[in-house]
């Protein structure tokens, strides 16, 4: 998408909440994450260019409407919903603004990340940010099981583009054993990148598969049986390792005793949002906002209306 086409996307956003959802142009402000004056400016280009008529005359208006009944039903604090594209730019798109929203806070805060292919295509798209004040976390090892870096840890990637200190979980993503990894986590430098992440007032995660195309074994960090038996056990999906069950809640099984990543942060504390879509992650999404272990999320039309029902 065109810088142009992203602006258009912003004016109608504006215009929408202000117009039909009657917020106020500081509520607005915050939620975009921009000043009170670039809400009039963009209020008053919406008008201008002939979007505000009885309805906001732009397809993004569903977006917003499905995303404030989703937020709605699943309890969450943040929700963003995107046009439906098979190619997944409106995701990558909507997932980088987001994080760059944050990001460009002049408070100081703790950003923690997961992993996957849907948090790495957004942090491509983001544009170059300096942000000293802020610490970026990564709730993941970023070892792969032939000792290189696991392709997926955006931890690196966003470093490319955001000037602020970074701290990897220098670990396997998934340990050969749990007496490794206790032993590892147990290290200075490793415990104080748990810590810190604890301590995240905003994280973005990835929402995978146990199916037999899980990222975990496509990745060559857990077996097909070992998915499997997850699966017997009950398993629907898993956030940076941690599997659980249509109802969230976390499997007490050996290989989660193995996998290297950082607790997910606490919802009363921080804002965990999941980007993720698709027929395949349904039940593993579902499960997550069942078991309230994100309270953010950002997805596209096909996957918030079977959400709905």
């Amino acid at each position: 998408m065109s810088v142009e086409g992203r602006k258009l996307d912003q004016i109608a956003r504006a215009a929408w909440l202000s117009f039909v959802a009657g917020q106020t142009q500081d509520e607005i402000a915050a939620q975009m994450g921009v000043s009170r004056q670039s809400v009039q400016r963009m209020v008053a280009q919406a008008q201008a260019m002939g979007l505000v008529k009885v309805r906001i005359d732009h397809p993004f208006a569903d977006c917003l409407d499905l995303s404030v009944r989703l937020k709605k039903q699943a309890g969450l604090a943040f929700c963003e919903v995107v046009p439906s594209d098979p190619a997944g730019a409106g995701m990558a798109i909507a997932l980088a603004d987001c994080i760059e929203g944050w990001l460009k806070r002049e408070e100081p805060l703790i950003a923690a990340f997961g992993t996957g292919r849907t948090l790495r295509a957004g942090v491509e798209r983001m544009s170059r940010l300096e942000c000293d004040q802020h610490r970026l976390v990564s709730l993941t090892g970023n070892i792969a099981t032939d000792g290189s870096t696991a392709y997926y840890n955006v931890l690196f990637s966003l470093s490319e583009r955001v000037t602020a200190r970074s701290y990897p979980l220098l670990m396997p993503v998934v340990a050969s054993s749990a007496e490794e990894r206790q032993a590892l986590a147990g290290q200075a430098g490793i415990a104080r990148v748990i810590e810190m992440a604890e301590q995240a007032a905003v994280a973005f995660l990835g929402i995978g598969t146990v199916n037999d195309d899980a990222a975990l074994v496509l990745d060559g960090f857990a077996t097909a049986p070992e998915i499997a038996a997850l699966r017997e056990a009950g398993a629907v999906g898993e956030i940076t390792g941690w599997a659980y069950d249509a109802e969230g809640r976390l499997l007490d099984d050996p290989l989660l005793a193995r996998v290297a990543s950082a607790p997910i942060p606490a919802r009363e504390s921080a804002l965990v949002i999941a980007a993720a879509t698709g027929k395949s992650k349904r039940a593993a999404i579902q499960g997550a906002l069942a078991g309230g272990l994100v309270n953010g999320l950002i997805t596209d039309t096909e996957t918030a209306e079977f959400l709905l029902k």
